[in-house]
């Protein structure tokens, strides 16, 4: 991989804050190193293509098994973002210039990997007119070309800055996934995702419904960042008004002690509790485990989500 073009740490922003002590992480939290031959041969094919990961980028606990069975996120549009959230371990400051040509390598690296699913984010990229859009629309394309049969998911910045037409830009390429994350509950948005705005992204979850009513579409939300249970729901009822089909619900996992505290470790039966509430709350699709993450299995889930909205339509 690039190495970051931020001077000396990862997170120079973040150097101002005061040091958050990093708990001990439970029993049901802990990972495997990533050791196996799917493993390598993933990161290899990546490496060759000169590609980014989130799954990197953000230190995801699960690389270790998604990797191992050939499956990663592709994160577009550079591996240095506009936005300065308390909880990404993805570094802050003045990307480069996009790359023309990384459509292309993405949609070889999906060829290569023979996947199935595919799910593509980015980083935030305020600095463009449309805040990447057009850039999202041409590696859909460019998937599309090169692999037909697979299907594929976006997970989008929310394109604050930008006029409606970028998210226009996106939707008609037609993924079939929309995701974005609303990240947290709407009180902790000060703290925790500053630079967005929590009723203007449930706004673009609602857009993408009412600009193709067939793409499935997705959000996600992490606990143990201090939000309480009934704030949970709440958000909950807020994404079920715009028409999201799937939920997911992850631990908050602190980056360093820069970054926002772990304010608990959610136990696996209330993850349970909360996936039971949601499904009574009409979505199609919900995943509520302590390592749920956007992606995690996200190509089984795609295939569930298609399977519930037959069973849906009778």
């Amino acid at each position: 991989m690039r190495d970051l073009k931020v001077p000396q740490e990862r997170h120079p922003e973040k150097t101002h804050l005061s040091d958050n002590p990093q708990p001990k992480k439970p029993s049901w939290i802990r990972v495997k190193a990533p050791t196996s031959e799917g493993y390598r041969r993933t990161r290899e094919i990546l490496k060759a293509n000169r590609l980014v990961t989130v799954c990197e980028e953000a230190g995801c606990p699960n690389v270790g098994e998604c990797w191992s069975q050939g499956h990663a996120t592709m994160m577009i549009m550079g591996e240095i973002c506009t936005r300065g959230c308390t909880f990404c371990n993805v570094a802050t400051g003045r990307p480069d210039a996009l790359d023309p040509f990384e459509p292309g390598r993405v949609a070889d690296a999906v060829r290569k990997l023979g996947l199935a699913h595919v799910v593509v984010t980015s980083v935030d990229r305020d600095d463009l007119d449309d805040g990447g859009a057009e850039h999202f629309a041409r590696t859909i394309r460019a998937v599309r070309h090169g692999s037909p049969g697979t299907t594929i998911e976006v997970l989008t910045p929310d394109f604050l800055k930008c006029p409606p037409s970028a998210l226009v830009t996106v939707v008609a390429a037609q993924p079939d996934v929309f995701n974005h994350n609303l990240e947290t509950v709407p009180g902790l948005y000060p703290e925790v995702r500053p630079g967005a705005r929590y009723f203007a992204s449930l706004r673009l979850l609602q857009r993408v419904k009412d600009l193709d009513p067939s793409i499935f579409t997705k959000s996600g939300i992490m606990v143990g960042l201090g939000e309480d249970r009934q704030a949970v729901l709440q958000v909950m009822d807020d994404l079920r008004t715009a028409d999201v089909d799937f939920l997911t619900i992850g631990q908050y996992l602190q980056p360093t002690a820069k970054h926002h505290r772990v304010d608990r470790f959610v136990t696996p039966e209330e993850f349970a509790a909360l996936e039971r509430a949601a499904y009574g709350k009409g979505f199609l699709m919900v995943s509520a485990t302590p390592l749920t993450r956007s992606s995690y299995h996200a190509g089984a889930d795609f295939a569930r989500l298609q399977a519930a909205r037959r069973a849906r339509l009778g």
